[in-house]
């Protein structure tokens, strides 16, 4: 049986690094993950407001979270935290109020940066907002990469094998962190 993981990934620029990584992911995933990644455009912005007649974006975001076996967010690090696109799907997928979509998914956290520091603010933010809304969060290997900026050819594939060396232990990780709260 391969568990459904939904890629969660920060950015929304069109090369951004995040996207490349969460693309990395998906092809290095072994045979027991089924990886989709996803990005965070065209999710409207969260408004308390709308929660009783909710957007259809925000429907079809939930649902394709509720139906995953577990969330991997992929995220670059901005002023110190992460993405507001990001946080605005966090926002809805986690609404209303105790019917969080998150709840019970395991979850692994990646982020990134071309300079030397790998997201950890973004990183150790996520690990601040989603408790209480998510499912057990992967707590080894913590995985922030630094240095991303040379890791891709022109088409967007991983040519640096120590960065497909870290991503492969971490899916191997996360594959066993699934199947640990999915029984």
């Amino acid at each position: 049986m391969a568990y459904n993981v939904l890629t969660l990934v920060g950015s929304l620029r069109k090369e951004s690094f995040s996207l490349k990584i969460a693309n990395t992911l998906a092809k290095l995933a072994p045979s027991s993950l089924k990886l989709e990644v996803v990005t965070p455009a065209g999710i409207s912005f969260f408004n308390q407001d709308l929660e009783a007649n909710p957007p259809a974006d925000w429907v079809a975001f939930r649902e394709k979270v509720q139906k995953s076996n577990g969330v991997i967010f992929v995220t670059p690090e901005y002023n110190r935290s992460i993405p507001g696109a990001l946080k605005n799907a966090i926002d809805v997928a986690s609404r209303p109020y105790g019917k969080s979509s998150f709840i019970g998914r395991p979850v692994g956290i990646i982020s990134n940066s071309p300079g030397p520091l790998g997201g950890v603010s973004a990183a150790k933010h996520l690990q601040n907002i989603l408790p209480g809304i998510a499912g057990p969060i992967m707590q080894q290997p913590e995985t922030y990469l630094n240095a991303v900026g040379d890791a891709f050819d022109p088409s967007g594939d991983c040519s640096k094998e120590t960065l497909k060396t870290v991503l492969q232990q971490y899916l191997n990780a996360f594959a066993a962190h699934v199947e640990q709260y999915s029984k």
